[in-house]
């Protein structure tokens, strides 16, 4: 059984990449098929009204979010003033990488929000140890799983003993860590070929990986931007009509924004911090390997009492920590945000868009995380 499935995962003929994306070759390779002649966004609420209706995020895209002159003004400053923080931990999760798995390790980020973060720690480690990780960006849908075709394109150019650590921005309520885990375990199922589960993170308030730069739920610079932040790709589709079964899952590349992309400045602003933040670094991951962390799903737990307090059916609707709030804001039609105190430095960004947006900002006390985002429910009340 395992024989025959690894022969047939080594043996599919699988769509070769196409060059996308606005970074370097050399920082990422997209394992994605280019769906940029076709229209797939809808406005917010139309958008909203039909995954509230039963379709699948991934079968659409939301509008592009085209920040205000001053949000993107507060994002400069966010990022000069967090640049070193963000350093650090990467540095912290890069040496938990290397003295987890080696340096025979495949860098495997989950489209888009894992991208930038994948890109910051091959370029540590290519300072650090003066090595070149290969380096995909891949997709993972909840819902419907992983890019099984990504995952066997990778395997068959680097072998079956390397080391694939897959890589996103932070952990919110833990929902893409489960959807990796249950990947895992299907592709293990279906090709007789095991691969980690574990995810590594910058942020993890929610308590849900163990490879993680930090626990501390703060605004990681490139969760504000969208496309224009993560080397100008779209979210991810994934529809029958458009994917066929020997090609990866779908992007925009949305090259029309090349004079408004800051990816490559985002990558450069906190490169150069990797040499005074490595002893730092050092010391904390190494903390961390003698004390591993435990792995609760607090953050899961809170959300669960947010749920109970609320009445809210749809556990989907509520979306926590700074990242996802972010997003609910930018992408999302918001009912309302729950923070765990209005004098949080790590929420000027939240503040910012609620005002924008006329959403009222109410206190959570004793919230694991900065804030939750609540989505508002469109359809009936019932329902």
């Amino acid at each position: 059984m395992s024989v025959t499935g690894i022969e047939q995962a080594m043996s599919k003929k699988i769509a070769p990449p196409q060059q996308l994306g606005s970074y370097p070759p050399s920082d990422v390779t997209f394992l994605l098929k280019d769906l940029s002649a076709v229209s797939l966004e809808r406005a917010t609420e139309e958008r909203e009204e039909a995954i509230q209706s039963g379709v699948h995020y991934s079968e659409m895209l939301p509008v592009e979010y085209q920040p205000t002159e001053g949000y993107i003004d507060l994002f400069h400053d966010t990022l000069r003033l967090s640049s070193r923080k963000v350093a650090l931990a990467v540095a912290v999760v890069s040496e938990l990488i290397v003295a987890k798995r080696g340096l025979n390790t495949v860098l495997v980020s989950l489209a888009r929000a894992g991208t930038p973060i994948g890109v910051l720690i091959k370029r540590y480690i290519s300072y650090r140890y003066n090595t070149e990780l290969p380096h995909y960006s891949i997709s993972i849908i909840r819902g419907k799983g992983i890019d099984e075709n990504a995952l066997l394109y990778i395997l068959q150019k680097h072998g079956l003993d390397a080391e694939l650590q897959f890589i996103d921005g932070w952990t919110g309520k833990g929902a893409i860590r489960q959807v990796l885990i249950d990947a895992c375990d299907s592709f293990y199922h279906k090709y007789g070929i095991r691969l980690s589960d574990d995810l590594a993170v910058l942020a993890d308030p929610g308590y849900c990986s163990a490879t993680f730069g930090t626990r501390e739920d703060y605004l990681i610079p490139s969760a504000c931007l969208n496309s224009t932040v993560s080397g100008l790709m779209s979210r991810t589709v994934l529809r029958d009509d458009l994917i066929g079964p020997d090609e990866f899952h779908g992007s925009k590349f949305y090259k029309e924004w090349l004079n408004t992309d800051v990816s490559n400045a985002f990558i450069e602003a906190i490169s150069p911090y990797f040499l005074s933040v490595t002893e730092e670094a050092l010391h904390i991951s190494a903390g961390l390997r003698q004390s591993p962390p435990e792995i609760t799903w607090q953050g899961l737990k809170d959300i669960q009492s947010i749920q109970e307090s609320f009445g809210i059916a749809d556990i989907n609707l509520i979306k926590p920590g700074v990242g996802e709030t972010t997003r609910v804001l930018l992408r999302r039609v918001p009912w309302k945000i729950l923070v765990n105190s209005m004098d949080n430095p790590n929420l000027r960004y939240i503040m910012l868009l609620a005002k924008e947006r006329g959403i009222s900002v109410e206190v959570y006390p004793g919230l694991t995380y900065s804030c939750c985002g609540i989505i508002k429910l469109l359809k009936g009340e019932s329902e």
